[in-house]
C-alpha cells in the first residue's frame, strides 16, 4: 500500500514574465423571496447586550476548497456573494460555487412554552448570533463582542515547526520565536473570565497555557510529545489547518427569526486536510455548544441550514441518505447551465455536494444502552453496551423553495422551528411523496431515495425509493437532530462535514454516487478521530535556470519527517507483524497550470510524471485497494510502477511533457512542477 505527500508550494518557473488579471463578478444574491417581517418576541423577559453585527470573515483554504467563514453564526459567502468554491480558483480568479450560505440553527421551548429560537439565513432582516463568549451568567457586551470579533488561523504544520523549535532547546529569557509562533503565543485558551476557551495541550498540567512551558494548540502530532498511552483521541483540534472562533445569542435582539434569545455560546472550529484523494475535497466543522442559560430547554433541536447553490442556483435538486446522515445537492438535469447574473456554472456532468450530520446532541438519558435496531446507522453510541452515551444523528430532512408559500422561506420564530421539527409553516407535518406537502404519509426526510429500506422515517412503515421529480430550481435544505432536552449547563458537540465529487461522465447522478463514496471515506476519518497517516514529508524543491533547461533538486529538511529518508510511521494492521510505512521514493510531475492540486496528480491531463525513482529492493509495482460504491467491492488502482533501481535527487528538464509540437523548454515561460515522496507498507 502507497502512502504519499504532496507539498502544494513545490512550483516554480522558468525565466518568467506573466500578467495577473483579476476578474470581478457582481453576483446576486440568493436572498429570501416573500414578504419578511422583523419582530422581537418576549426578547424584553431578558436583558440584551447591544453588540454590533459580525463582520470579521477569513478563508479555510488549504486544500482543494476557499471556503469563506464569517464569526455571526453564517458562512459560505461574504454577505453579497456565494463563497464555498471548489475546485479552489487560482488566487484572484474566481469560479463555480458550490455553496452559497449556511449556518446553525437551534431552537426549543422553555417551562413557559415561550419558543426560544437561534438560526441565520442571509441578515436581510438581521441578526440572532454575534460574535464572543458569554460570562457564567449569560451575558455579554459591546465590548466583548468586539473583542472576539475574529479569527484564529493556524496550520498544523506551524505547530510542529513550534514543537521542533522548542525541542531543539530555542528556550530561555528572551527566545526567539519560531517562524509562525505569533498565532500559538496569541492562542485563546481562556474567555473574559479565566474560562476554559480554545483546546490546547498541557504539557506540564498546570492549567495555564504558556507555550514556553511546551503548550500548544490542541493537535495530535503523533511524535512522541504525549505521554504514552494517549492517541489521536485525547487531542480537540483536527485537521492540516483550522479556523477557531466563538458566537453568542446574547449579544442583541434576535432580528434575524425574531425568536426570544436562549443563551448559548458556541465555540467552534472550521478545519481540512491536505491530501491527494477526495478529502482533498472536504471541509469539516467542529461545534461545542454551551447552555450558558438558567433554565431547560424541551423539545429541542439543533440543526445544520444550506442554500447549496451549485453553480447555478436554478436547476438544483435536493435528497438525503438516512443511513448515512447525509444531505445533498445535485443538478437536477444533465448540464449545469442558465446561471443568474455572475453565477458560473460547472457545464456538463456538475457535482454533487452532500452535508454529513457526524455526530449531533446526546439523548436524554434513561438508564439503559439503546439498541442499534432502532435507530439509522449514522446514530453514534447505541448498542455499545454503554448507557446513555448516544448521540442523536440527522433526525429530520426538510427542504424549502425559495418563494412565499406554505413550503417557502420561513418568516419568523415559528417557521424557523417547524423547519427543525419537521413541519411545514401551515403546522401540516413532512409527508412522503411527491412535495412532500399534503401527499401521503407523515415522514421525518424529504427525498430519501432508497436509503430508508426499513422505514424508520415513516414510523416502521417501509415506503417505495421517492426523490425528486419536480422541475429543478433554488433549493434550500435543514438537516436537524432531535427533539432532546437541554439542561442548564449542558455542554453538547455537533460535527458536520461538507463532501463533494465529480464524476467525469454518467451526469449528475454519478457524481452523486461518487459523493456518497467520498462521505463513507469521510465516516471513517470521523470514527477514526480524524487522525490520517501523515505520509513522508514533501522535499524542498529547489531550480537553477539555465538557457533552455531546468535543473531540479529536492532535499529534506532537519525538521522533515523524512530527514535522512529515514520517515517510518506506525498504522493499525490486522495481520502481520509489521505495521509500519516506510519511505520508499519520489515521484516528479510537470503540472499544466496553476490550478493543478494534489488531488489532479492522476489525471494526465493535469499532471504528467517527469521522473520517479526508489530505492533498489525488488518493490516495484504498488497498488492500493479502494472502496467503489457503485460496485460495492474494492477495486485495485496502480499507485507506482517502479524503477527499483535507487534514489536520486536532481532532474535536468529540457522537455515540455505539455508541448504541441516542438517539446523544448521556451524562455519566458511559466512552467510548474511538483515533487512527492511517498512510503510504502506490505
Amino acid at each position: 500500500m502507497l502512502l504519499n505527500n504532496y507539498n502544494m508550494k513545490n512550483r516554480f518557473k522558468l525565466i518568467v514574465t506573466a500578467s495577473v488579471f483579476t476578474f470581478s463578478y457582481a453576483v446576486q444574491a440568493r436572498e429570501n423571496i416573500g414578504a419578511r417581517i422583523a419582530t422581537s418576541q418576549s426578547q424584553t423577559k431578558s436583558v440584551m447586550a447591544l453588540c454590533a453585527p459580525a463582520a470579521a470573515k477569513e478563508d479555510l483554504d488549504i486544500n482543494n476548497v476557499r471556503a469563506t467563514i464569517l464569526t455571526g453564526g453564517d458562512m459560505w459567502w461574504d454577505l453579497t456573494d456565494g463563497k464555498y468554491l471548489v475546485p479552489k480558483p487560482a488566487p484572484g480568479k474566481n469560479g463555480p460555487t458550490s455553496m452559497f450560505a449556511g449556518s446553525l440553527w437551534i431552537g426549543g421551548f422553555d417551562a413557559s412554552s415561550t419558543l426560544k429560537v437561534a438560526a441565520m439565513t442571509y441578515r436581510q432582516t438581521g441578526n440572532d448570533y454575534w460574535p464572543g463568549p458569554l460570562s457564567s451568567t449569560a451575558v455579554t457586551d459591546a465590548t466583548i463582542c468586539l473583542t472576539w470579533d475574529k479569527f484564529f488561523k493556524i496550520d498544523k504544520g506551524d505547530v510542529q515547526k513550534y514543537i521542533n523549535w522548542f525541542n531543539a532547546g530555542s528556550i530561555g529569557p528572551n527566545p526567539t520565536p519560531a517562524a509562525g509562533m505569533d498565532v500559538i503565543l496569541n492562542w485563546p485558551s481562556i474567555g473574559p473570565e479565566g474560562q476554559p476557551m480554545a483546546p490546547y495541550y498541557d504539557a506540564n498540567g498546570n492549567g495555564v497555557y504558556d507555550p514556553y512551558a511546551g503548550d500548544y494548540p490542541d493537535f495530535w502530532l503523533g511524535d512522541g510529545t504525549r505521554p504514552a498511552g494517549q492517541t489521536a483521541c485525547d487531542a480537540a483540534l483536527f485537521g492540516d489547518q483550522v479556523l477557531f472562533w466563538v458566537f453568542n445569542d446574547k449579544g442583541n435582539v434576535h432580528s434575524e427569526t425574531g425568536g426570544a434569545a436562549i443563551g448559548i455560546e458556541i465555540q467552534a472550529q472550521a478545519f481540512a486536510f491536505q491530501t491527494n484523494d477526495e478529502i482533498n475535497n472536504m471541509t469539516f466543522y467542529h461545534y461545542t455548544v454551551i447552555n450558558k442559560s438558567s433554565f431547560r430547554l424541551d423539545s429541542t433541536f439543533f440543526g445544520v441550514w444550506a442554500d447549496s447553490d451549485l453553480g447555478s442556483a436554478t436547476d438544483d435538486y435536493v435528497g438525503c441518505d438516512v443511513g448515512l446522515g447525509l444531505g445533498y445537492c445535485y443538478n437536477g438535469d444533465l448540464v449545469d447551465d442558465s446561471p443568474s447574473p455572475g453565477q458560473i456554472p460547472y457545464g456538463i456532468n456538475p457535482p454533487a455536494i452532500g452535508i454529513d450530520f457526524f455526530e449531533g446532541p446526546f439523548a436524554d438519558p434513561n438508564g439503559i444502552d439503546d439498541a442499534a435496531s432502532t435507530v439509522p446507522a449514522s446514530f453514534v453510541g447505541y448498542g455499545d453496551v454503554i448507557p446513555d452515551n448516544e448521540r442523536i444523528g440527522m433526525s429530520k430532512f426538510v427542504y424549502y423553495n425559495n418563494d412565499g408559500s406554505n413550503t417557502g422561506n420561513p418568516n419568523g420564530a415559528t417557521d424557523f422551528y417547524n423547519y427543525l421539527a419537521g413541519v411545514w409553516r401551515d403546522n401540516t407535518p413532512l409527508t412522503y411523496g411527491g412535495t412532500g406537502h399534503l401527499t401521503g404519509v407523515t415522514c421525518d426526510y424529504m427525498f430519501p431515495g432508497s436509503s430508508d429500506p426499513t422505514g424508520f422515517g415513516t414510523g416502521g412503515s417501509p415506503q417505495p425509493p421517492w426523490s425528486e421529480s419536480v422541475i429543478p430550481a433554488d433549493r434550500r435544505f435543514l438537516q436537524s437532530a432531535g427533539p432532546f432536552t437541554l439542561q442548564p449547563g449542558a455542554v453538547n458537540t455537533v460535527t458536520t462535514g461538507v463532501v463533494w465529487a465529480r464524476a467525469t461522465q454518467g451526469g449528475p447522478l454519478a457524481s452523486v454516487t461518487l459523493m456518497k463514496g467520498a462521505d463513507a471515506k469521510a465516516q471513517d476519518l470521523f470514527d477514526n478521530c480524524f487522525a490520517l497517516l501523515n505520509g513522508p514529508d514533501a522535499p524542498n524543491l529547489a531550480i537553477q535556470e539555465l538557457e533552455n533547461q531546468l535543473i531540479l533538486t529536492w532535499t529534506n529538511p532537519s525538521t522533515s519527517n523524512n530527514y535522512s529518508e529515514n520517515y517510518t510511521e506506525d498504522y493499525d494492521k490486522s495481520t502481520g507483524s509489521d505495521s509500519l510505512y516506510r519511505f520508499q521514493g519520489y515521484i516528479v510531475y510537470q503540472l499544466k497550470d496553476e490550478s493543478v492540486t494534489s488531488a489532479d496528480l492522476y489525471n494526465v491531463d493535469k499532471a504528467r510524471i517527469v521522473l520517479q525513482c526508489d530505492k533498489t529492493d525488488n518493490v516495484k509495482q504498488i497498488v492500493n485497494f479502494t472502496n467503489n460504491v457503485a460496485l460495492q467491492a474494492l477495486v485495485p488502482q496502480e499507485m507506482v510502477n517502479g524503477a527499483d533501481k535507487g534514489i536520486v535527487h536532481s532532474l535536468s528538464i529540457t522537455e515540455d511533457k505539455f508541448a504541441i509540437g516542438n517539446p523544448a523548454l521556451v524562455n519566458h515561460k511559466t512552467y510548474y512542477f511538483a515533487v512527492i515522496a511517498y512510503g510504502y507498507t506490505p
